[in-house]
C-alpha cells in the first residue's frame, strides 16, 4: 500500500470528522431540551477527538494534516450544506443515516489498509451508541406523529442520494482512493453501491422509516 494512499484515506476521514464536529455542534441548538442538547454535542465531542487521532498520525507520517484533507473539503462541504436540518427529528436523522452511510463507504475503502491504519480508520467511525440515540429519537418522534415517518424517510432518500454522489466525486476525483475500491484489478461501482444500499436498507427498517 502507497503511502499516498494511505494520507489519501486519512485526510478524507479526518475532513469527515472535522466538519461533522461542526455541523453537530452546530445542531445542537436545535434539540428539544438538555438532555437531548448534551448527547449531541457528546457526539460532537467524539468527532473532534477522532479528528486528532487521525491528524496526529498524518503528522506522525510526515504529511500536513491540512494538506490531506484540503483535496475534500468542497464535496463534504456541499454535503452539509445540501442537507442542512430543519428540525431536531431530521437532525437524528441526518446523524442516524447520513453518517452512517458515509462510514459504511469508507469502511469499503479502508479494508485495503493493513494496521494500525486500517485498524485506526475503523476504530474511529461513529460509535454505535450513538447511532442507537439517533435511531430511539426518529422511532420516538414517529410514535408522537406518524405523519413524520414519511417526511423523515423522504429526508434519508435525499441523505442518501446526496452522500453517494458526493462519495462518486470524490472517488472519481482521486485515483488512490479508486485503486483501493478495486478488487482484483477492477473497481465494482454496482457492487460497492449495492452493498450500501442494502445496509441502508436494513437501518431504515430498524428505525421504523420506509426505503
Amino acid at each position: 500500500m502507497s503511502a499516498i494512499a494511505v494520507a489519501d484515506l486519512l485526510g478524507l476521514v479526518a475532513s469527515g470528522e472535522l466538519l461533522a464536529f461542526e455541523r453537530m455542534a452546530s445542531d445542537a441548538r436545535l434539540a428539544p431540551d438538555l438532555r437531548r442538547r448534551a448527547a449531541l454535542s457528546e457526539m460532537a465531542a467524539a468527532e473532534i477527538a477522532n479528528y486528532r487521532r487521525l491528524a496526529d498520525r498524518l503528522s506522525a507520517l510526515g504529511v500536513s494534516p491540512e494538506d490531506a484533507m484540503a483535496p475534500y473539503v468542497e464535496a463534504l462541504q456541499a454535503y452539509h450544506d445540501s442537507t442542512e436540518p430543519r428540525d431536531w427529528a431530521e437532525v437524528v436523522a441526518k446523524a442516524y443515516v447520513g453518517d452512517a452511510i458515509t462510514d459504511d463507504f469508507i469502511r469499503e475503502i479502508a479494508d485495503a489498509l493493513e494496521d494500525p491504519d486500517r485498524a485506526l480508520v475503523l476504530d474511529v467511525l461513529h460509535d454505535s451508541r450513538y447511532a442507537d440515540f439517533a435511531a430511539a429519537e426518529i422511532r420516538l418522534a414517529v410514535t408522537d406523529d406518524p405523519r413524520v415517518a414519511g417526511r423523515l424517510s423522504m429526508w434519508a432518500r435525499r441523505l442518501v442520494g446526496e452522500a453517494l454522489s458526493q462519495a462518486g466525486r470524490v472517488a472519481a476525483e482521486r485515483a488512490t482512493l479508486t485503486a483501493l475500491i478495486a478488487r482484483d484489478g477492477r473497481v465494482d461501482v454496482s457492487g460497492l453501491f449495492g452493498r450500501l444500499t442494502t445496509a441502508h436498507t436494513a437501518r431504515m427498517a430498524a428505525a421504523g422509516l420506509n426505503n
